[in-house]
């Protein structure tokens, strides 16, 4: 081109000088420690401790599958993996302590319907962004809630507690995990499809609420059945019905609520792990294979088989 100066052939035939030469392969060359880099911190992963953070109060069912989970990711990795629950707001608190987090690998999120499904439909202002803020690792289970009510309460079925409720509006009280969570919605879509006022006590998770049940203080609430279920197998408490579509294998015996009097309702949870978003691609995949090896161990299946929850993982991109 007439210029004076060193030139450089590249790939195609195309030529560029010798000082875009020398920055070109320099970016090429960072580009590649880079990569390198990501590679070795993955392969190493994890170094030291990692940090589990779940949203709600200890004993509900994002705490259970997440202590199961975490267990096995120690035996796992050799590394311990801490609970840290931070209940409040229906888990947002939860949700934007990890959103904010270093995308190291080193802090995880226990997702849930609430924090991440509905919270964002729910909230004028949160703390993080859902599909913005975190990177998806892997599914963990899914399971029904179970419509319980404390053995005082004169219902065995669902059309007696129905009854009930429009004989006695506002009398009837229920806990929740929260407002907004789950749990506090199932029983305003029943209240809203079966015409009945009952009055909503919202605690910090199912860790809180259920003790209030089992005392009487609220006469019934709809639940995880990890966190339900025990109770109703020890006699504590009635279940009275399922909230998803088709019954559960560890309780086979009790109706869906839609079979036992209110048609077309349905409500149903999931359970997952998420990192803050910008980890490497290779930790995420890394705790995502770790995760998928661990559901499928007849152990940690027949466990959740026995609370009623379906072990899920997948890929990272199908949770996303």
């Amino acid at each position: 081109g007439g210029r004076a100066g060193t030139w450089v052939a590249v790939s195609g035939g195309a030529e560029i000088a010798g000082a875009e030469a020398a920055a070109l392969l320099l970016a090429l060359c960072a580009l590649f420690a880079s990569t390198h880099a990501a590679s070795t911190q993955a392969q190493s992963y994890p170094t030291k401790p990692i940090r589990f953070v779940v949203g709600f109060t200890a004993g509900g069912a994002s705490d259970i599958t997440a202590r199961i989970v975490g267990q096995k990711l120690t035996e796992h990795f050799g590394q311990p993996v801490i609970i840290d629950n931070r209940p409040g707001a229906s888990g947002t608190i939860a949700g934007g302590i990890v959103a904010k987090s270093a995308p190291d690998g080193y802090t995880l999120l226990a997702g849930a319907t609430s924090i991440l499904a509905i919270n964002p439909g729910l909230y004028a202002k949160l703390d993080y962004d859902t599909l913005r803020d975190f990177a998806p690792v892997s599914q963990t289970v899914s399971m029904p809630q179970l419509l319980v009510v404390h053995p005082s309460v004169k219902a065995s079925t669902l059309k007696e507690l129905l009854a009930l409720a429009k004989a006695k509006p506002g009398e009837l009280n229920y806990s929740s995990s929260g407002t907004g969570s789950s749990s506090h919605l199932a029983m305003e879509l029943l209240k809203y499809m079966a015409g009945i006022n009952v009055v909503h006590v919202p605690f910090k998770g199912s860790g809180q609420a259920m003790p209030n049940l089992l005392a009487g203080q609220v006469q019934l609430v709809f639940d995880p059945m990890p966190s339900s279920l025990p109770h109703v197998k020890s006699g504590r408490l009635r279940a009275i019905a399922i909230s998803t579509a088709t019954r559960s294998p560890a309780i086979p015996d009790l109706p869906t609520v839609a079979q036992a009097g209110v048609p077309g309702y349905e409500s149903s949870l999931w359970y997952g792990v998420l990192l803050p978003a910008r980890t490497p691609p290779a930790i995420v995949e890394r705790l995502n294979e770790a995760i998928n090896a661990i559901l499928k161990e007849p152990d940690v299946s027949e466990r959740f088989a026995g609370l009623g929850a379906e072990p899920r993982g997948g890929t990272s991109a199908e949770f996303g």
